[in-house]
């Protein structure tokens, strides 16, 4: 009963939408989770979807935490573009933002605070610009008055705000040892360091801002690698165990992370660096059995990755592996050719069915074993009918030849006929040649 009253309490945080919701939201920040009740992954995000609403209620925020089920209001679903389950969604007045992030309280809580809030925050003293800076590991600012740079920096920022944080700043706010070769300028302050926006080398500024909103080496999971895909990089990963602490998984680690931070003149604008831990979702995605600790580069962009053709002994040996992908002497495999799609269904339907088997074997031999029963009934008849048919043409064959028999040769009365006949003509004869004998002999 407790319990009971615990998770009924935690759920008093969260509301239940229903089809009144399309009408009365635009007045509230509304953090909405479309879900639907048969799905695994809605009933594992629920507990923490509770802890969302709790948080969210602690921390005194405007935004309103609720969750609809989309098979049930599904038009309005629909109508927010609502494709798959669960998904989560900020609606604030006329927009919707989606969260691609992991399904942490943390992480969500994180998101609705960012695109709830304003979308450039502005930063008055260089002591709020330093503690915003602590506080978060990537952040761009604007340094400098209105522009047409600006302009375009607030346009991004609308369309990139689900992933990063955005300031403005005047340039006495900024420390003394930040110096600008000209304003006004953006920048982006991470792995203890910053960098400036240069349109010549650096290109289209939402494209930087998306090549440049995650740090130099990262902890590559599910969802990092899946946004690393818009950035258009490469990416280095060491394929280790955590847990295992030997110097082979230590010494990989480290030389990736020495080539990010070392290297990032020469390689920041192709590739991106981290670490994954474990080589289970990595074997998936390849479709192949890596041994860990290894080193793999992939290409998100076409399927297509990249193994060492020899040890990696140190950060020499990386970035000489690196070299040869960018001028093309290192051999790429899989990709997203016939040849791999065709592998890739045959995969995944195997790994299906084993990943059924190993959950639920009784229910594994009956999803796989009652077609496999009806198929074999269905074979089994389909032969013994064949069968069947063909004795029945054989013995109908054989009696129409025995009809054809009789009929070239006549009835039994017509044999005994002949047979007659046949007597009294050799009768016959040798009574002639009886009555010849008989003269001679007088």
């Amino acid at each position: 009963a407790v319990v009971a009253h615990v998770v009924a309490s935690d759920a008093g945080f969260v509301e239940d939408l229903d089809e009144s919701f399309k009408e009365n939201r635009k007045d509230d920040i509304w953090l909405v989770d479309f879900y639907a009740p048969w799905c695994g992954h809605c009933k594992k995000l629920e507990p923490v979807w509770n802890e969302v609403g709790i948080e969210m209620k602690n921390m005194g925020s405007p935004v309103k935490v609720g969750k609809m089920d989309a098979t049930s209001f599904s038009s309005i679903a629909s109508e927010f573009g609502v494709r798959g389950y669960p998904t989560i969604k900020l609606l604030k007045g006329d927009l919707a933002y989606n969260y691609r992030g992991p399904r942490t309280k943390d992480d969500i809580v994180e998101f609705a605070n960012r695109v709830a809030g304003p979308l450039i925050r502005p930063l008055p003293s260089q002591h709020m610009f330093e503690h915003v800076r602590k506080r978060h590991r990537v952040l761009f600012v604007y340094i400098g008055g209105e522009s047409p740079l600006k302009e375009k920096y607030i346009e991004v920022a609308s369309e990139l705000i689900v992933y990063t944080y955005f300031f403005s700043a005047s340039e006495d706010v900024l420390p003394e040892y930040l110096t600008l070769p000209e304003l006004p300028a953006v920048l982006v302050f991470k792995d203890g360091t910053y960098f400036v926006y240069d349109e010549y080398e650096d290109g289209d500024l939402s494209s930087w801002i998306n090549r440049e909103r995650f740090q130099g080496y990262l902890h590559v999971d599910g969802f990092t690698l899946y946004e690393l895909g818009d950035t258009g990089k490469l990416v280095a990963i060491a394929v280790i165990d955590d847990k295992n602490s030997s110097v082979e998984h230590t010494r990989l680690k480290s030389i990736i992370q020495e080539v990010a931070r070392d290297y990032r003149d020469h390689f920041h604008r192709d590739f991106q660096f981290g670490h994954m831990d474990g080589n289970d979702y990595i074997n998936s995605l390849l479709m192949d059995d890596l041994t860990i600790p290894t080193i793999v580069v992939l290409n998100t962009s076409n399927q297509q990755y990249f193994l060492p053709d020899r040890h990696i002994e140190n950060t020499e040996d990386m970035v000489q592996f690196i070299n040869n992908i960018l001028d093309g002497t290192a051999e790429a495999q899989g990709g997203d050719g016939l040849l791999q799609r065709i592998k890739r269904v045959l995969y995944d339907a195997k790994s299906t069915v084993v990943s059924v088997f190993r959950s639920s074997p009784l229910l594994g031999c009956f999803l796989f074993g009652l077609p496999l029963g009806v198929i074999s009934i269905m074979c089994y008849g389909i032969c013994t009918a064949d069968t069947d048919g063909g004795v029945d043409e054989h013995e109908a064959a054989k009696k129409e030849n025995g009809d054809r028999d009789l009929t070239d040769e006549g009835s039994e009365e017509e044999q005994e006929e002949e047979k007659n006949e046949k007597y009294t003509e050799l009768s016959d004869g040798e009574l002639k040649q009886k009555d010849i004998m008989e003269k001679k002999k007088d």
